[in-house]
C-alpha cells in the first residue's frame, strides 16, 4: 500500500499517523525504553517512511534511499521515540493528578519498607 503510486505521500503519511503508529505504540506509557527497543522502533519507522517517500534522484541520475536526517526533516522531527516519551510524560501528569485513593497513585507513591539483600 505504501509503494502504491495512486496514493499521494500526504495520504500515506496520514495512514501511518492514524493507523500504524497508534497500533505500534499501544500502551507505550508503561514500557521500559531500553536501547534495543528504541533501535528496533527507529528502524521500523525508517523502513515505513522510506517506502512512503521513495528514493531520491541525484544530479548525476543515480537513485538512492533518503537519509535518516532527510526523513526526520520530512516528518518535522516527530519521530516515534519523541512520541513515546511525550505519551509517558502525559501519563505521569495524569497519575500525579489522580486522587490518593486510586490504586495507580498508591503504587506510584509506594515506598518499600526494607531494602533487598545483596
Amino acid at each position: 500500500m505504501f509503494q502504491n503510486k495512486l496514493l499521494s505521500k500526504k495520504s500515506k503519511l496520514k495512514l501511518y499517523w492514524t493507523l500504524i503508529r497508534p497500533i505500534v505504540t499501544y500502551a507505550c506509557e508503561t514500557w521500559v525504553l531500553k536501547e534495543n527497543i528504541i533501535q528496533k522502533l527507529v528502524i521500523f519507522e525508517r523502513k515505513i517512511l522510506r517506502k512512503i517517500f521513495g528514493p531520491t534522484k541525484e544530479v548525476n541520475g543515480l537513485w538512492r534511499i533518503k537519509t535518516s536526517e532527510k526523513l526526520d526533516e520530512l516528518i518535522k522531527r516527530k519521530n516515534i521515540i519523541r512520541f513515546i516519551k511525550s505519551q509517558r510524560l502525559k501519563w505521569l501528569g495524569h497519575v500525579e493528578r489522580m486522587p490518593n485513593e486510586r490504586e495507580d497513585t498508591r503504587i506510584y507513591k509506594w515506598k518499600p519498607l526494607a531494602s533487598r539483600p545483596k
